[in-house]
């Protein structure tokens, strides 16, 4: 299988590395060529033009920060869809807006090309491993053609029904991740409030029905004080837009969405949006004229597991 990959940021560089690390032949593009460097030094080839890459690949993944970049490699000049065909599979691996990829699949359907929408979901440091989940939206037709791919870059892999449902599913995750972070924050700045070891307040988090992936993955990062869980603010924001555009077409009014997306407003106004997602905290560190920081704890976080073939799960009263 010939597989072309545009977009290597913290993300999709990952994946691919996943990729080439399981054998297959691999072409990647991206804005920056410098990024693809250590790609390109384990074997992978370089396409500038999307539309090339398009035309050389059986297997063509996107993995790009937003909806409009998204639509930008697909739709311009010399883009993808000037160079899909029949019999190949557009794969949308970006956290994207269900409605835009419906749309874009679409377009590329025209050109009997199979798509799936396939985000990923566990962190970048599960995403290095070939560890992370992934969730694929599709006819059952072309997640069956893609499954040795998304085995080589996933270990729980979930179709998730028609296209655009791997999106929704993906935002929710996110939106979820999101609310228990800001909950840590406050439950940290509380218990340092309150006079008591962030160290013995990790553990007592840990130990609890309090305790969450987010708790055991990014609490970590904020007591050490480097916040880098490669995602930030701005992209925090861009998920929680996305589920409230999915909220605002399902005509349901929410409660907390509206007081995060306040939240990181004023974050990203205070800090930039390339400011890593847990500093967050500082907006409360501010308040109480301290930083929550303790000993022990990693820079950043990585994946111990053993890298294993990924394989497909299944929902529970499944009859596959």
């Amino acid at each position: 299988m010939r597989i072309g990959f545009i977009g290597l940021g913290n993300l999709g560089s990952k994946l691919a590395g996943s990729l080439l690390r399981n054998g297959f032949k691999l072409t990647v593009s991206d804005l920056n060529k410098n990024a693809s460097e250590a790609l390109l030094n384990g074997g992978a080839f370089w396409e500038r033009s999307p539309k090339i890459l398009a035309e050389n690949s059986d297997l063509l993944i996107t993995c790009l920060p937003s909806p409009e970049a998204s639509a930008e490699v697909m739709e311009m000049e010399g883009g993808v869809l000037d160079g899909l065909s029949e019999g190949n599979i557009w794969a949308e691996m970006s956290t994207t807006d269900e409605k835009e990829v419906k749309r874009l699949g679409a377009l590329a359907s025209r050109k009997k090309t199979m798509v799936i929408d396939c985000p990923v979901s566990g962190g970048c440091h599960r995403a290095l491993t070939g560890n992370i989940s992934i969730f694929v939206g599709g006819e059952r037709i072309a997640f069956d053609k893609a499954l040795p791919a998304l085995r080589a870059m996933g270990r729980l892999i979930l179709h998730t029904g028609p296209l655009g449902s791997a999106s929704i599913l993906k935002v929710i995750s996110n939106y979820l991740a999101t609310s228990n972070l800001v909950a840590l924050c406050e439950a940290l700045t509380i218990s340092k409030a309150s006079s008591i070891d962030l160290n013995t307040a990790f553990e007592a988090i840990r130990i609890s029905s309090g305790n969450s992936f987010v708790h055991e993955t990014e609490t970590k990062v904020i007591l050490n004080g480097s916040r880098n869980i490669n995602f930030t603010i701005g992209l925090v924001l861009k998920d929680l837009q996305l589920f409230e555009a999915i909220a605002q077409r399902n005509n349901i009014s929410l409660e907390i969405l509206p007081s995060l997306i306040e939240i990181f407003k004023d974050g990203q106004g205070r800090f930039g949006p390339d400011e890593w997602s847990p500093n967050i905290i500082r907006r409360l560190e501010e308040k109480i004229g301290c930083t929550l920081v303790a000993d022990g704890f990693p820079a950043e976080i990585i994946d111990k597991d053993e890298e294993v073939e990924g394989y497909e799960v299944f929902p529970k009263g499944s009859h596959r």
